[in-house]
């Protein structure tokens, strides 16, 4: 793959990945923005109802202490009892029916007649409630004598003198139409949104499935939140794995709490066709972007292609003159041509120095085998007198025991650095192997030779190598000249006298005889 489609793949995946990341992020913060927006209007619409509740009993209390202060002055009046009673029901519809009842709980008057409770005593829990509180009262919700789901609202009837005469109360029915279903049913601002309410005990006292009213709310996260708070809004699920936004308030007359709740999947109905309508306003955008990227990558890419051809056809005559007019319009490949026609310039200095890497020994930079092969071919080309010394570490394997070879590779190379100091420049040194050298002394006799070996084991052995001490040197010494036959030979006699050294004791010179296996003296 080449360095454009690098390039292009590169640039178009990252303005997708970033697209798409930034279409998410479109798509969490509207998602959270919708689930805030319908919370708040929950809460809002819900402190709407709830005050809208309060005021409704405030206003319907208020018209039955007017008709209780009225009744007290003519309680004796039939008439004037169901007259009133059916005022109450009629003028304001605020109840589904109206009682009035004296001190022991017989009904005096009813309104309407169709309810049948007439000279009767009313046991019902809001009947007993309101004449054991005389006052006004808002009871719990219960079930009538007429067998209706209500909740009962009454206000005493008290003379001047301060007797208790009985009461004047209106029902309100859970179960059927009533004003609680005019003011809570119709959703004015969410037709997704519904209503309920529950009592201070947690019952459902409207909710538009009239099949849940009076049954307690179940024990949750609503529940909990109550506990904390009067009014708010809260993200929960309803125990049948629906999430819902639930907005609440109070209404502190009768102590009911009004919910206004949205579920979620309803809420964020709106969020599909509003990501498809950003990703249309957004696709003009990418298409742009993804052109401008091709167009870049291969404005960018074409001189490296052509850098990059260059260099498969570095041995062609012309190549670096076709280097020369490739355009280098930023640095890069400025700096890459720059470097390319640099190299070939130094390519035969590089390879001269690789030759002679080739030659020598890594660890301490004197020749090695190869290198010494070499050195002897032009001593051989010379034609001129050559010393030969062969030296080896004394109880090199003693050191690499003792101390690690990490100690030995040190002493190597010290004396190697040894080596330099007390040869001349134009002497040959050479790692022969191990603990193992070679010095070749060109245009050196053999008594010169022997002197040059005796200077070099007295350095050696005066020498302080750090961890380890003192060591000592064995070295055999021959020499060669043109007419003595093989240089080779020579080499062979020095490593003879070495091996002798060593035989004898160690830390000391030896010189070879004229021919191989012979001794001095011989």
């Amino acid at each position: 793959m080449d360095i454009r489609r690098l390039i292009l793949i590169l640039a178009v995946v990252s303005t997708l990945v970033t697209l798409i990341n930034g279409f998410f992020a479109t798509y969490l913060v509207q998602r959270q923005l919708l689930i805030d927006n319908t919370l708040e209007a929950n809460r809002i619409y819900a402190e709407k109802l709830a005050l809208s509740a309060d005021l409704f009993f405030e206003t319907s209390l208020g018209q039955l202490k007017y008709s209780a202060a009225l009744l007290a002055k003519g309680f004796d009046d039939p008439h004037l009892l169901q007259a009133e009673a059916q005022r109450l029901l009629l003028q304001t519809a605020s109840f589904n029916s109206v009682v009035v009842v004296d001190s022991t709980g017989v009904v005096l008057a009813t309104s309407p007649d169709t309810i049948r409770l007439k000279e009767t005593k009313l046991t019902t829990p809001g009947a007993l409630q309101a004449l054991k509180m005389r006052g006004v009262h808002v009871s719990q919700p219960y079930f009538a004598a007429t067998a209706n789901l209500v909740i009962f609202i009454s206000a005493p009837i008290i003379t001047e003198q301060g007797r208790f005469l009985g009461y004047v109360g209106g029902t309100i029915y859970l179960k059927q139409h009533s004003i609680l279903d005019e003011l809570f049913r119709e959703d004015f601002y969410n037709k997704d949104s519904f209503t309920f309410v529950i009592d201070d005990e947690g019952k459902n006292i409207y909710r538009q499935d009239t099949s849940h009213i009076s049954e307690k709310m179940a024990q949750g996260a609503l529940n909990q939140v109550l506990r904390r708070q009067k009014s708010g809004s809260v993200q929960v699920d309803n125990g049948s794995g629906v999430n819902e936004l639930a907005g609440y308030a109070s209404v502190p007359i009768p102590k009911w709490t009004i919910f206004t709740v949205r579920t979620t999947d309803n809420t964020l109905l709106s969020l599909r066709p509003l990501m498809l309508d950003v990703l249309h306003q957004t696709l003009p955008l990418i298409m742009l972007t993804l052109t401008g990227v091709w167009f870049f990558a291969h404005l960018i890419s074409q001189p490296l292609r052509q850098l990059a051809l260059s260099a498969t056809e570095m041995d062609r005559a012309d190549t670096f003159d076709d280097i020369k007019h490739i355009s280098a319009w930023y640095h890069e490949v400025a700096q890459l041509k720059r470097a390319m026609l640099l190299g070939m310039s130094l390519l035969q200095n590089k390879i001269g120095r690789l030759n002679a890497e080739v030659q020598t020994d890594p660890m301490t930079g004197l020749l090695n085998r190869r290198g010494l092969a070499k050195a002897l071919d032009r001593c051989v080309i010379d034609s001129k007198p050559l010393s030969i010394l062969a030296l080896d570490i004394d109880l090199f394997k003693n050191v690499n025991d003792t101390y690690g070879h990490d100690a030995g590779d040190t002493v190597i190379n010290l004396l190697a650095l040894q080596l330099r100091r007390c040869c001349r420049a134009t002497d040959i040194l050479c790692r022969n192997g191990g603990e193992e050298f070679l010095v070749l002394l060109p245009s050196t006799g053999r008594e010169l030779g022997i002197i040059m070996a005796e200077r070099l084991r007295e350095c050696v052995a005066n020498m302080y190598f750090p961890k380890v001490g003192h060591i000592t040197v064995s070295i055999g010494v021959a020499s060669w000249t043109p007419a003595s036959g093989m240089l080779g030979l020579a080499i062979k006699q020095a490593d003879e006298a070495l091996y002798r050294a060593k035989k004898e004791g160690r830390n000391r010179v030896v010189v070879a005889c004229d021919k191989v296996g012979c001794y001095p003296g011989e």
